[in-house]
């Protein structure tokens, strides 16, 4: 009989133990954060997008995860979605990205009508 509060805990204790995952994001806010790949290629044509993400509910669950589909995505030099300004800045190589390819990856890191991206501008990054 007192092994179900002992076996409750330790249910609870190795769920959260196992479902949260520690990742290294360099933070400039509580809220937005900037991740930076393929910092060693240089773009052949740099280009900066801007646009803004209705739909996002957390910081992290949903800034940093539609964050981390945009920074993994090829040519893309930086990413970073503040959530309280529900706004995204991204920079990349206009001959492997394109700003309706950044528009779609968004969109499907939900269920396609989750998050609404709107408000895109795109230019060209002056070097």
């Amino acid at each position: 009989m007192h092994f179900t509060p002992l076996f409750s805990a330790i249910a609870l204790s190795s769920l959260l133990f196992f479902s949260c995952k520690k990742t290294e994001v360099s933070q400039t806010t509580t809220t937005e954060k900037t991740v930076k790949v393929n910092s060693k290629s240089v773009a052949a044509k740099p280009e900066m997008a801007t646009f803004t993400i209705e739909g996002m509910t957390c910081a992290v669950g949903c800034a940093k995860t539609i964050q981390d589909k945009l920074a993994s995505m090829d040519g893309i030099q930086s990413a970073t979605v503040d959530f309280d300004k529900k706004f995204a800045t991204v920079e990349f190589d206009a001959s492997k990205q394109t700003p309706d390819l950044l528009l779609k990856a968004v969109q499907e890191t939900g269920d396609g009508k989750t998050y609404v991206v709107s408000n895109m501008k795109s230019e060209p990054v002056k070097k």
